[in-house]
């Protein structure tokens, strides 16, 4: 993706700076997370205009580590074995004592990556756009949502048509087959771990161009 990212910048007119954004959930449900990490967080440290978010992967991923009861089950659930595996560690059965496996993950990740995870900011805005996890809370002030809604809200954001937020929100978490590009909102999550498909979207001004890791559906126009 980030290749591709690459070619479509250098085809472009020469621009003052550009950022890349990644809308949360670098880890999870996909063989390679450990290895996704570490590109993250070593590029960080080499430029300022990648920006990471935190998703409800990672804040469950934390939760877990925090050793929060039910954690560490619930976060199996949504994909952490497949994070576990790609630190060499296998998934721990449901009669296991949840505590020798969280000791044995601490042990695997580094320290400064789990504060990295940790200090991830949950939004970025430039312009007229804002960029978040999973949505906002229709009529609540960008400055007022709550953690929980950036994170992990649905439904009552999805199919708000109506509320004019005061920014554009561009989001992932949601799983559609295509972008969905709506008067308020612009989801981009097509579901890279079951689809194939990891997909990027480049604003400048009124351009929004969509960058795709392979084939992909015309972005949906919704009212």
């Amino acid at each position: 993706m980030l290749q591709r990212i690459e070619t479509h910048a250098q085809a472009l007119p020469p621009v003052r700076s550009t950022h890349i954004i990644v809308l949360g959930d670098i880890v999870d449900r996909g063989p390679a997370s450990a290895d996704v990490m570490r590109f993250l967080y070593n590029a960080q440290q080499k430029t300022d205009r990648l920006i990471v978010l935190q998703g409800n992967h990672e804040e469950l991923m934390l939760r877990a580590l925090d050793g929060e009861a039910g954690m560490v089950r619930a976060w199996m659930r949504i994909g952490g074995d497949a994070t576990l595996r790609s630190f060499g560690l296998q998934p721990p059965p449901r009669d296991a004592n949840p505590h020798e496996v969280l000791a044995e993950l601490r042990r695997a990740i580094p320290r400064d990556w789990i504060e990295w995870l940790r200090a991830l900011p949950l939004t970025a805005r430039s312009g007229d756009y804002l960029f978040c996890h999973a949505g906002i809370r229709p009529g609540i002030a960008i400055r007022n949502q709550k953690r929980a809604d950036l994170l992990w809200i649905r439904d009552e954001f999805l199919e708000d048509r109506r509320t004019r937020h005061e920014a554009m929100v561009v989001h992932g978490h949601s799983i559609s087959t295509e972008v969905e590009i709506c008067a308020n909102r612009i989801g981009i999550d097509t579901g890279a771990y079951r689809s194939g498909v990891l997909t990027a979207l480049y604003l400048e001004g009124d351009r929004r161009d969509i960058i795709a890791s392979g084939p992909l559906p015309e972005a949906n126009e919704a009212a």
